[in-house]
């Protein structure tokens, strides 16, 4: 299964919990989702603005006047001033937080609605200042789409949607990208703060995992997780960090007296 399966079955988990929304399709590619815009008629659409075949801003552009009200969804934000220009009724970056993608949801209802509009305007405006001032004070985030790393007296680019996870060694990090790995002089703490916004979870004091090449997450005794990776890979989460990781990724919770 590759990752934008996984990242759809994800949100389609998440959008169950939501009162009232009806999924009336999905798509994997520009042209599928352009095509399936056009035969269902929704009231909404979330884009991812990676996607196969183009951008998620193709997509609104191919559509022109047929397009529905926008939610972007993805990692990247510095394209979400692109995203307001292009009329996106609101901006959700991975990995999705269930309450921010509830309140996505209900500011394009009250569009879809024609209630609110001038605040919503308002709101929209707010958060572009706030992503300017972000952007302009973390420009390592811009540029850290990918690490250089050495291997053999040749530099090698390892693209950061590559990376399955990291692991830290003492004042390093090893990279594991499809069963190599790399060293990095940097902190686990460095690279955790560099990579959350796209989508990195901190699973353990010593590791950090790229939500969408987990494919499996198993429950032991005591509320104990293993995330199982695309790759085969079982990577232990630690007690500190399971409660996030439940609300992260959508985990229901057991139900009483089933362990």
């Amino acid at each position: 299964m590759d990752d934008e399966q996984i990242a759809r079955r994800r949100l389609l988990r998440l959008l169950r919990f939501i009162d009232d929304v009806i999924v009336v399709g999905e798509a994997g590619d520009v042209d599928a989702a352009v095509a399936a815009v056009q035969a269902l008629r929704p009231d909404m659409l979330l884009l991812d603005v990676q996607i196969p075949g183009g951008d998620g801003f193709a997509v609104i552009e191919r559509l022109g006047r047929e397009s529905p009200l926008v939610v972007f969804v993805t990692a990247f934000d510095h394209h979400a001033l692109r995203a307001f220009e292009m009329e996106a009724v609101d901006y959700v970056t991975k990995p999705v937080d269930p309450s921010r993608l509830a309140r996505a949801i209900h500011r394009a209802r009250t569009a879809v609605a024609g209630q609110g509009r001038d605040e919503q305007i308002a709101d929209l405006l707010t958060t572009v200042d706030t992503l300017r001032r972000s952007l302009r004070q973390s420009q390592d985030y811009i540029h850290a789409q990918s690490f250089w790393v050495r291997s053999r007296g040749v530099h090698q680019r390892i693209g950061i949607e590559s990376i399955d996870y990291i692991q830290a060694e003492r004042d390093y990090v090893r990279l594991f990208v499809g069963g190599q790995s790399h060293l990095v002089s940097e902190t686990i703490s460095s690279m955790q703060d560099r990579l959350a916004p796209m989508g990195f979870l901190r699973v353990h004091r010593s590791t950090l995992v790229r939500s969408e090449a987990v494919v499996q997450i198993l429950r032991g005794r005591y509320g104990a997780f293993t995330l199982r990776l695309r790759d085969g890979t079982a990577l232990q989460v630690g007690r500190t960090y399971a409660q996030a990781l439940q609300t992260v990724l959508g985990i229901p919770q057991p139900e009483k007296g089933n362990g």
